[in-house]
């Protein structure tokens, strides 16, 4: 979809609605400023007309973290922490985005992102799902302290005896992520500057470029998302999206 960030959902902009998503957190974390970067002329005039700050970055650059970096670097005084939240994603809770800053103001890891716990019917709803989008899901093996393992778009851990698991506790033993990345400042230059992983490639996953390197990412548990919504892809994607507004309400700020 060209110009994704201007279609309009129940009447705001895609742009907006994650801006005030932005906002939303920056209050709740507190010491934080709000950019909007974007290689799109039109994106960049949009985002002017409602207030936000924008910063112009370079086409050629190749991943959401690479832009992320590259906005962070032309900000007058170099951020400690940047969260790289993307610009199809409206409904992300403002929580779990300021999450992201108490985490890494706290740990000392170079990466924090979320994951929630799928219980057996999610579970199942996953794997129903990837019959048909093998690479649509992303799965998370965690250490006791929260520290990523390792991520996949295979559903991780594999189970022996899953009909004792099953018949045991309410939740599964796996874990899905919420595609949404704070970094240190010096973690994502380096990111920006380092060769793709060879399981980054295979899986098509940045995060394992860290991993790979020896790098640590800490996950934040989060509650499962009460829709299926994580991104804006497609035009399909923008009306479930006008259709979960209506079934649970609008989070654009009044």
């Amino acid at each position: 979809m060209p110009g994704k960030p201007l279609r309009l959902i129940a009447g705001r902009s895609l742009l907006q609605r994650v801006v005030a998503v932005a906002d939303a957190a920056a209050a709740l974390a507190g010491d934080c400023t709000v950019v909007v970067a974007t290689d799109d002329a039109r994106i960049a005039d949009h985002a002017r007309g409602f207030g936000a700050a924008v910063v112009m970055t370079e086409a050629s650059l190749d991943s959401g973290s690479a832009r992320a970096c590259a906005a962070a670097l032309a900000q007058d005084s170099l951020p400690e922490l940047v969260i790289n939240l993307q610009g199809d994603a409206p409904f992300v809770p403002p929580a779990v985005v300021a999450g992201l800053v108490a985490a890494l103001r706290a740990e000392s890891a170079d990466v924090a992102t979320p994951v929630y716990p799928l219980d057996w019917a999610r579970l199942d709803a996953l794997r129903a799902h990837k019959q048909a989008a093998p690479f649509s899901g992303t799965t998370c093996l965690r250490a006791a302290d929260g520290r990523a393992l390792w991520f996949s778009k295979t559903i991780l851990p594999a189970m022996r005896n899953e009909a004792a698991l099953r018949a045991a506790q309410p939740l599964s033993p796996v874990w899905q992520h919420l595609g949404l990345y704070g970094y240190r400042m010096e973690a994502l230059i380096w990111f920006a500057a380092a060769p793709a992983g060879v399981y980054e490639t295979l899986e098509g996953l940045e995060q394992l470029r860290f991993l790979e390197a020896g790098r640590t990412i800490t996950t934040l548990a989060v509650d499962p998302p009460s829709h299926a919504m994580s991104g804006i892809d497609t035009p399909e994607d923008l009306a479930l999206a006008e259709a979960t507004i209506a079934r649970l309400g609008d989070p654009f700020p009044a």
